[in-house]
């Protein structure tokens, strides 16, 4: 059992991140297994500066400690890369010339540069060639999923201003890591056809995912650093894990002390 905690360095830590922070965290120690952290900082444009050192130090002093090093995204460009290359050998993916404009009232991508770069169109970005094909998984969390065939699109996986995507970058990591279990907000459930697309043509095992709920604000949108959600402190430590295990519907911790908190959560928990 591997599990894994992989913010993005957008900023601090707040609510909702450590909720999917403890969420991991428990899931991985209560079966035995190792917990691993990566920082997603692959894009430049949303990373801040000391904001990957804060949630390193914020999740020690909440006592949740990783099991080897930390991995970061921002140094694993060559990986992506190649991989990238690969694709475009084996006709798995395309240069793409559209923009966003070009796109905004299709739902899924029509198809413009599948089959090379219509006249007057030159390459922005590349996207993977999503297989036609239905895809069934279990969801530890939300149950039996289906993404029916031909209902994906072909998603970027290098964009525009030459960025590698989450959706290349994720699934690579997983794999080379070992992670075994994914746990994370729900708001990425849409996202696992991608990565189940990506696992399959690349030969790798596909992990078990488990999407918890998201936080909402009061506004009934996802708690998050793009919505200026406020940052958890780290001297309100027990206050806030005893409000991430509520929220996770995991049996109430008395102890005022971060460590023990998690090991009696741990102890009791259940997805």
């Amino acid at each position: 059992m591997v599990g894994r905690f992989a913010p993005s360095p957008s900023g601090r830590l707040h609510f909702g991140s450590l909720v999917a922070a403890v969420a991991s965290y428990c899931d991985a120690r209560a079966n035995d297994g190792k917990w691993l952290v990566r920082i997603e900082d692959i894009d430049g444009s949303r990373t801040i500066d000391g904001a990957a050192e804060d949630i390193l130090r914020t999740l020690e002093a909440f006592g949740m400690y990783w099991d080897g090093d930390v991995v970061w995204q921002s140094q694993r460009a060559e990986y992506y890369q190649n991989t990238i290359d690969d694709f475009l050998n084996r006709d798995l993916a395309f240069y793409c010339g559209c923009t966003r404009r070009d796109l905004e009232a299709q739902s899924t991508y029509p198809g413009t540069c599948r089959f090379g770069l219509p006249k007057g169109k030159e390459a922005r970005s590349v996207r993977f060639k999503t297989p036609n094909e239905e895809l069934n998984w279990e969801d530890l969390v939300r149950g039996p999923q289906l993404s029916k065939a031909g209902s994906e699109t072909d998603f970027i996986i290098k964009r525009a201003d030459g960025y590698y995507a989450y959706h290349l970058a994720v699934v690579l990591d997983d794999a080379e890591a070992g992670v075994t279990r994914i746990v994370r907000g729900e708001d990425l459930l849409d996202s696992t056809p991608a990565h189940l697309h990506l696992q399959k043509v690349l030969g790798f095992d596909r992990p078990e995912y488990a999407h918890v709920p998201l936080v909402l604000n009061k506004e009934g949108t996802k708690l998050s650093k793009a919505n200026k959600a406020s940052p958890v402190e780290i001297h309100d430590a027990p206050a806030q894990i005893a409000l991430a295990l509520e929220f996770l519907k995991q049996p109430a911790v008395t102890i005022d002390d971060p460590e023990k908190m998690l090991a009696e959560a741990v102890a009791n928990w259940s997805l």
